[in-house]
């Protein structure tokens, strides 16, 4: 097809898809430029995915392949659910980057290198005894040596502006170069460098030039024969905005405070991949939400639970190492049963782990991680977006159980984005508060007392009183209250009572009309397979399961997200499909419980390697599955 572009007519070739990595040394972007190029595809219209993946080292040496930071985006005329099985294009700015990232390349795809970085320093550091540019590792694939380095200083250097000051503009180059591949607009991205940089005019005139002189190169050079177009894709009508996990949750907390009334207050110590929920809160003063970064994790969930029962939406957040702290907190929590959202974002374990690896390995801990009988609910989110509905359904039941909730994401969903449109505010549903503001019970002598554990006879939820009002004074603590008056108890019946309440409260949700499903389905009469997920594993399982189906399988799909208590609907799945496999990045947490409830051979499929599935992989995995 051709397009005019200023009045000069252009070969342009069109494409379905494409997934686009940019990767180079932690210094060198890489994120900032796959944002960049993100937010104009959003703007453009496409449909889309996002993988970022840092170092999990602290300042790795510059120029190995540990300190490698990279940018997957996958970008489409039509529906999008994961990141990309492999990059159609590479953009390489240094021997280490190329040397990770390599081997997850398929023969044709398209590498650009900046041969600038390929000297025989930089290629000793990554690794590499010999150049891959000249002893035939890259035979495979289609290959542009593109002098970044020097380019951009060339067009920088009337600029005046230092060498090494010049050399960090070179992601823009790149960018640019890919801009003009891929047809996208870079008006919007010239205004975001005059925005951003607007209080240093020279590194903004670094930026903007190296831009520009990509985009000309790729305009100009002879490597190139034509730029390529993805259409917009058929998105339906509304106002979009290109969103990441972490900033989805803040948004759906905060619209949860909107919609209950209640002030937000989020407590949290600051750890790998959750901080950024407490960055974006801390910006949003002007919606009433009060943020708090504490000393330490403990003191974390202890503001929250104090803010709980002055009458806040409380939150904490923290990732899997935190939640380990939080756990005494959590049992007080449920022991006074107050509403209480502590936010998961898990991370690649035990102990420090790969804090910027993804895994979903705290399950078992969200789900039995407390001493004691202490249940409560767990939720999770299984998309970026999808972060908005959780908070808001984790901040919902809280305040209608009356309890602390668990509401687990991962690092692949804190920083992955993906178009979100955005709803009419009229069409949310309240969170019903009802507090109470008055005696609740009359005493033998005929008097009205308070009583702090008179239950809601639908959901078993005890009031939820406020400190301060005459009359509804009452005792708080760990020790085991009596049914009903709140008063100590250590009497065995009453324990007993209490005890299997708690449960009873937490069970109830499964049948609760307001609360949601927590389980989503793709059935197909007649599967022989049933595929079933929880949280981020829904792109890669669902972008799988069409595959299966495009090949002719039957194949059906269950995706929770609700882990406790269990969709009642899931065990009757499970014992009507001839084989269940449960997808999941642990070692088979869902699929032991799975196991255990419904006495079902429930296979499963595992993963710790601190990525996300590729829906390539699991096709081919669950295709053995059915072979068997």
């Amino acid at each position: 097809m051709t397009t005019t572009t200023s009045g000069t007519e252009i070969a342009q070739h069109l494409l379905d898809r494409v997934v686009i990595r940019f990767a180079g040394d932690s210094g060198d972007g890489m994120q900032l430029v796959g944002d960049r190029f993100t937010e104009l595809s959003a703007l453009f219209g496409n449909d889309l995915a996002t993988l970022p993946d840092y170092p999990a080292e602290i300042r790795a040496p510059a120029g190995t392949v540990a300190g490698v930071s990279s940018f997957q985006v996958h970008i489409s005329s039509s529906d999008v659910v994961t990141p990309g099985d492999a990059p159609n294009v590479l953009v390489a700015m240094n021997p280490a980057a190329l040397r990770a990232n390599l081997h997850d390349l398929t023969p044709g795809a398209t590498v650009i290198v900046n041969v600038d970085g390929f000297d025989a320093r930089d290629l000793t550091k990554a690794g590499y005894t010999t150049d891959p540019l000249e002893d035939g590792t890259l035979d495979a694939f289609t290959v542009y040596e593109v002098p970044v380095t020097s380019l951009t200083l060339q067009a920088t250097e009337p600029l005046g502006v230092k060498r090494r000051d010049a050399e960090r503009s070179k992601n823009f180059f790149a960018l640019g170069l890919i801009c003009w591949m891929y047809t996208r607009p870079t008006r919007p991205l010239v205004e975001w460098i005059e925005g951003r940089f607007a209080s240093r005019p020279t590194v903004r005139d670094a930026n903007l030039a190296a831009l520009r002189a990509g985009r000309n190169f790729g305009e100009t050079a002879e490597l190139f024969d034509h730029p390529f177009r993805i259409e917009p894709a058929s998105l339906p009508p509304g106002t979009y905005t290109n969103i990441n996990g972490n900033t989805a949750l803040a948004w759906g907390l905060i619209a949860a405070a909107e919609l209950s009334g209640l002030p937000l207050v989020y407590a949290s110590y600051p750890i790998t991949p959750a901080s950024d929920i407490l960055h974006e809160l801390s910006r949003r003063k002007r919606f009433g939400v009060r943020t708090i970064q504490a000393e330490d994790e403990i003191a974390a969930a202890s503001i929250a639970l104090g803010a709980a029962f002055s009458g806040a939406l409380a939150v904490t957040g923290t990732s899997g190492p935190g939640l380990d702290l939080k756990a005494e907190m959590l049992g007080l929590a449920v022991s006074l049963e107050l509403p209480m959202v502590v936010v998961d974002v898990q991370r690649a374990g035990p102990s420090t782990g790969m804090p910027t690896k993804t895994e979903q390995t705290d399950l078992l801990l969200a789900l039995h991680g407390r001493h004691g009988e202490a249940p409560l609910p767990v939720v999770a989110a299984r998309s970026p977006s999808h972060c908005i509905d959780t908070a808001l359904e984790a901040a919902r039941i809280a305040v209608r159980s009356r309890t602390p909730v668990i509401l687990l994401t991962d690092g692949y969903l804190a920083n992955g984005t993906e178009p979100w449109r955005l709803p009419d505010p009229s069409a949310l549903t309240p969170i019903d508060v009802d507090l109470t503001t008055e005696e609740n019970h009359t005493d033998p002598d005929g008097r009205r007392v308070y009583w702090p554990y008179l239950r809601d006879p639908a959901t078993l939820a005890r009031s939820w009183a406020l400190p301060g009002v005459p009359g509804l004074q009452h005792r708080i603590g760990g020790i085991e209250k009596q049914d009903g008056t709140g008063n100590i108890s250590y009497q065995p019946e009453n324990h007993e009572r209490m005890v299997r309440l708690r449960r009873a409260k937490i069970d109830a949700l499964g049948t609760d009309p307001v609360v949601a499903s927590g389980l989503e389905l793709d059935l197909q009469d007649g599967a022989d397979l049933l595929v079933v997920g929880w949280g981020s594993t829904w792109g890669a399982i669902t972008g799988a399961v069409r595959r299966l189906r495009d090949d002719g399988h039957r194949v059906a799909q269950a995706h929770l997200t609700r882990l406790d208590p269990l969709p009642l609907q899931l065990v009757d799945l499970l014992v009507t499909h001839p084989k269940v496999v449960c997808a999941e990045l642990n070692l088979g947490q869902l699929t032991g419980v799975l196991r255990d409830r419904s006495l079902r051979d429930v296979r499963g499929i595992h993963q710790v390697s601190g990525l996300p599935f590729t829906a390539r992989e699991l096709a081919r995995r669950l295709a053995e599955e059915l072979d068997q």
